[in-house]
């Protein structure tokens, strides 16, 4: 019985990483249990058993996008020291996420999504939504780790930060997918770099002394 299920939950997986593949080609609308089943060479009626409904799909494909932007991108990132250096490996590594999967000849699906789901009520829209909550936060709390080390001016609004931050990423999006620039990674980085240098104002970026840190920090929640 365990191995009937984790075999399964495997072909589930390998299922869903193809849809994966597939919706960065056509589209999260453009995905049908229909247009799997064609790509997969399955039948409807046996898709329908691991689905049920097209929004089903379309939520578990946006969360199988979302695992593994965290195990590409997030979760490496955390291991950087906290503060700028965090903030800077994010983003090197989500252009590396844009532009060198070979699994996402779209580039990255949750981008992809947004400009389909934008005005379409319904769980995989809500879905979108809190994902892009949630990685704003992250970028917000990191902000604010370079405010507590010194890095940053503790007058920087980091909400701020993360919506040029991401900003940045979709202008990257756009210019590479769209307009095939062959400088959007290096417009992108020169945004990057701008903001960074607007950040730090006079802060500058070597590591602070205890005293200075502590000094930054109730700046910051002044």
């Amino acid at each position: 019985m365990v191995r009937s299920t984790s075999k399964g939950s495997q072909t589930r997986q390998a299922i869903l990483n193809r849809a994966l593949t597939l919706a960065t080609r056509v589209g999260i609308e453009g995905l049908t249990i229909g247009t799997l089943a064609e790509d997969l060479g399955m039948s409807k009626s046996g898709l329908i058993r691991h689905f049920r409904t097209k929004e089903t799909l379309q939520v578990q494909v946006l969360e199988t996008g979302a695992h593994r932007f965290v195990e590409d991108v997030l979760r490496p990132s955390l291991k950087a020291p906290r503060g700028e250096p965090r903030l800077r490996t994010l983003f090197q590594r989500f252009l590396a996420w844009e532009s060198s999967s070979p699994s996402l000849p779209g580039g990255c699906p949750l981008i992809a999504a947004s400009s389909e789901l934008d005005d379409r009520p319904g769980p995989a829209r809500d879905y979108l939504v809190q994902t892009r909550r949630d990685l704003l936060d992250l970028l917000a709390g990191t902000v604010r780790s370079a405010i507590e080390e010194g890095q940053f001016r503790p007058d920087v609004d980091p909400e701020q930060f993360a919506y040029e931050f991401w900003g940045a990423m979709l202008g990257y999006h756009h210019a590479s997918r769209l307009m095939r620039d062959p400088r959007a990674s290096e417009r992108a980085s020169k945004a990057f770099e701008s903001l960074v240098r607007s950040a730090r104002g006079n802060a500058g970026f070597a590591p602070s002394s205890p005293a200075k840190t502590a000094r930054a920090r109730d700046r910051a929640r002044a």
